[in-house]
């Protein structure tokens, strides 16, 4: 299946938001990819905890929520959540993301990336979020995750210790960031 209602889109991949209907496909990867996530990150992994995952992430303001799919089958391959989106002077938001396992491995989570990153820098008056700055709050010990935020540009800025509580315990994170302008002028900033 194909969708034609891709937010964004790269040769690989296209973003989309969540759907309620999109629950039991989304749990059932959650499950396929239990030895992948853990202990980095605990997605929803039944229907009853789904939906009003899914429900806080289409409902905007503070959250923003991607469904990443394969462009030939529309198959989900995980997820980008742009979370704690802060306005004003701050103009930042924190991201959260998973491959599924079937996805895992094979670049389609670099090509995701760059499109929410791109996504969230365009102006909202250009159907963006019109963010400043990205940050990504990532386990020392999840090597995949840091060669994703690498290969994107982040920057790393910090340790936290005892940062998220995840899987059971208080975890370390080292933190990474973007800005707009790290990532150059925008398509209005040559146009204008």
């Amino acid at each position: 299946m194909s969708y034609s209602t891709y937010l964004r889109e790269g040769e690989h991949v296209g973003l989309r938001p969540f759907r309620l209907a999109d629950g039991p496909e989304f749990t059932a990867r959650v499950h396929e990819s239990r030895h992948l996530h853990r202990p980095w990150l605990s997605p929803p992994a039944t229907i009853e905890e789904y939906e009003p995952y899914a429900a806080r992430l289409t409902e905007g303001g503070s959250r923003a929520g991607f469904l990443v799919c394969e462009r030939g089958t529309g198959a989900i391959a995980g997820f980008v959540n742009v979370n704690n989106i802060v306005r004003g002077a701050f103009d930042c938001g924190a991201l959260g993301y998973g491959a599924f396992a079937h996805a895992a491995g094979r670049g389609l989570f670099r090509e995701a990336l760059g499109l929410v990153v791109g996504y969230a820098f365009t102006p909202e008056d250009e159907g963006g979020l019109g963010l400043h700055r990205l940050e990504a709050n990532i386990q020392p010990g999840n090597a995949a995750s840091l060669a994703l935020v690498r290969g994107a540009g982040f920057r790393l800025e910090g340790f936290s210790p005892d940062f998220l509580f995840v899987e059971g315990a208080w975890r370390d994170h080292e933190r990474w960031a973007i800005t707009a302008e790290m990532c150059g002028p925008t398509d209005a900033d040559r146009a204008g």
